[in-house]
């Protein structure tokens, strides 16, 4: 199996189309691709009303999805029935637009909680937007525009997957997400569109999705803040060739976790980006709740920002032992290292004591990137990756207000 990386996002996909506009802080995608679908969404206790109307229209479109619909500068969340109606008055706009099934139209939203959407000016974009869909990349790029709140770039990745016979299965996706990011998918907001030619079965999708959304977006932290609004949809045309269950879910993980990382490196005000591998862990649960503990440590966050090496240290260890996994922690045995992107390394505990970390150079935190290993010791060869950022000035001043 090959993975190559393609131009297009989600319009690199047979059978998709799409387009979006951006007026101000008010923006509208359309995308349109019908096929076999699965979802995951926020495990907030408190679901926007796109989100528990995307669900439904799953369970009621028999797993099928004709378009989504999505708007930015407003969440419609916390908005009682007449955000409910708002929703549902969003896809019969876009079933009526496209002569889709109304029943196979997702929505989804993203922005400012406790507001009404606009709904005549809904209706005025997508006048507009159903006019310029294209299958070009431009329709792509243009979507993942639209969505964007306080996101400073946008985000698709699309890739083509040789499985040894003459036609390529295509996977593509577009994202948004910079703030009020840490995901929690049982399956400002995190929303990601895959769209694939892929010929699967529906409970393929299912658990190729999990297992993707799992190893990529539920592994980022920006703030720690879950929102209300965070969806992933996963979409297949069934145009494209054949594909072994065990390749498309590599080839999925793979989009979804360069997607996931864009998110991060794009987290609001953040300086530097961080990835945090930890292993001898006794399971992989456990794995992935220390590293999500350590980019989830404001303290660690903000030492990383300062470029303290020293403090940085002491307060991984902190979030290691304040994270909620099921075995006891061996001090003794944990050992840590860091490394940036220019291949300088220190190993800054070593079983259990700190290393003299006088003579190392502060410059191992200067860069933009950084590694941070963590090596449990507890037995387990089990690992797990999360990714997250620095917490800067910046990031009060932009949620200030």
């Amino acid at each position: 199996m090959k993975i190559e990386v393609l131009r297009g996002g989600i319009c690199a996909v047979k059978g998709v189309r799409a387009h979006g506009i951006k007026e101000g802080n008010k923006g509208l995608a359309l995308i349109e691709g019908k096929g076999k679908a699965a979802g995951m969404f926020t495990s907030n206790k408190i679901k926007a009303a796109p989100v528990r109307f995307a669900k439904k229209q799953l369970e009621k479109g028999e797993g099928r999805i004709s378009a989504i619909l999505a708007n930015s500068g407003c969440a419609n969340s916390f908005t009682g029935e007449k955000g409910m109606r708002n929703a549902e008055e969003m896809a019969e706009l876009a079933s009526s637009s496209l002569g889709v099934d109304k029943e196979e139209v997702a929505v989804a939203s993203t922005g400012p909680i406790g507001e009404q959407l606009d709904m005549g000016l809904i209706e005025r974009q997508l006048g507009e937007v159903v006019n310029g869909l294209t299958s070009g990349e431009v329709g792509s790029t243009a979507a993942a525009k639209a969505i964007m709140t306080t996101d400073t770039f946008h985000k698709e990745r699309a890739i083509s997957i040789d499985t040894g016979d003459e036609e390529r299965v295509v996977i593509g996706g577009i994202a948004k997400g910079s703030g009020m990011i840490f995901p929690h998918l049982a399956t400002a907001t995190m929303l990601s569109f895959i769209y694939t030619d892929a010929s699967l079965g529906e409970e393929a999708l299912r658990r190729s999705l999990k297992d993707a959304v799992d190893n990529s977006f539920n592994m980022i932290v920006v703030d720690g803040d879950m929102s209300t609004n965070d969806m992933v949809l996963l979409v297949s045309t069934g145009k494209g060739g054949k594909i072994s269950e065990g390749d498309f879910k590599e080839g999925l993980n793979f989009v979804c976790k360069e997607l996931a990382k864009m998110i991060v490196r794009d987290g609001e005000g953040a300086t530097k980006f961080v990835e945090v591998r930890v292993r001898g862990a006794a399971s992989v649960e456990d794995a992935r709740e220390v590293a999500k503990a350590i980019v989830r440590s404001p303290l660690v966050k903000s030492a990383i920002f300062g470029e303290r090496l020293d403090l940085t240290c002491g307060r991984i260890i902190a979030a290691i032992g304040g994270s909620a996994i099921s075995g006891d922690i061996e001090s003794s045995e944990i050992s840590i290292s860091l490394k940036n992107e220019n291949e300088k390394e220190v190993l800054a505990v070593k079983k259990g004591e700190f290393m003299d970390l006088s003579g190392v150079a502060r410059d191992i935190m200067k860069e933009k990137e950084m590694i941070i290993d963590v090596d449990l010791g507890m037995g387990g060869e089990v690992e797990a990756t999360a990714w997250g950022c620095d917490l800067t000035y910046d990031y009060v001043r932009i949620n200030a207000g």
